[in-house]
């Protein structure tokens, strides 16, 4: 399995003069850290690549071990052709991918690879007014996902993995975007067409995605002082 963590953008509503997935958390850890962290616990060193744009060259300072895929347009692009250009590389692999903004309990990435098709880690127990929100069929499967969900089931987190024989149609919708939508516009499509993407219940674990600086202070609410994110109980 391939994973794709998706770091191009400014990250503009956080403040901060360099790339937000380097932001340090209260334990002096990075968000990317923690999420090279939790990736490690399940996924090789080698198939984990970073999407960059934005000052890349400091997350490369930081990170240069890590393996990186650029998107030269980041400036004008958002997440649905940075995930595109990344897809294109690995059009025959499983994929799981996640925002680079994103602090989360190293389960939730067992629950997403455990399961057999194309899923999304969601979060039951809340929907924010500004968060990506789902709905499902009688089957269980998603029909919709975007802010503007009518009734909502509950908000996405962020994190999506899906099957090797599913990456087509995935790129075919994504390459149809315009290039200010985010990468659920491209999966929305998809599923209108045919995908078929199980919501997978993370509610009961930490997981939260940084935007505004209130996300931080959550954030840092949610690591213990070990550097170690807590259980929700």
């Amino acid at each position: 399995m391939i994973v794709i963590i998706l770091a191009a953008g400014r990250g503009t509503r956080l403040g901060k003069p360099f790339p937000k997935t380097l932001t340090n958390l209260k334990d002096g850890k990075s968000i990317l850290l923690h999420q090279l962290d939790g990736l490690y616990k399940y996924i090789r060193r080698d198939n984990i690549f970073v999407v960059v744009g934005y000052k890349k060259e400091l997350i490369k300072q930081v990170f240069p071990d890590l393996h990186y895929i650029n998107n030269d347009r980041y400036n004008v692009t958002n997440t649905s052709q940075s995930l595109l250009i990344a897809l294109n590389q690995f059009p025959k692999k499983d994929i799981l991918w996640l925002n680079g903004d994103i602090v989360y309990d190293h389960r939730v990435i067992k629950r997403l690879i455990s399961t057999p098709n194309s899923s999304m880690a969601v979060n039951t127990a809340k929907v924010g007014d500004e968060e990506v929100k789902y709905r499902t069929n009688k089957s269980g499967y998603i029909i919709e996902i975007s802010k503007e969900v009518k009734k909502p089931e509950g908000e996405s987190v962020g994190i999506h993995k899906i099957p090797a024989n599913e990456v087509p149609i995935l790129i075919k919708y994504l390459s149809v975007c315009k290039d200010q939508d985010y990468f659920e516009k491209g999966l929305e499509m998809a599923i209108q067409n045919g995908l078929k993407v199980t919501p997978i219940d993370i509610s009961d674990l930490n997981c939260i995605e940084i935007d505004f600086p209130e996300d931080l202070d959550a954030a840092n609410n949610m690591i213990d002082d070990k550097g170690i994110i807590k259980d929700l109980r």
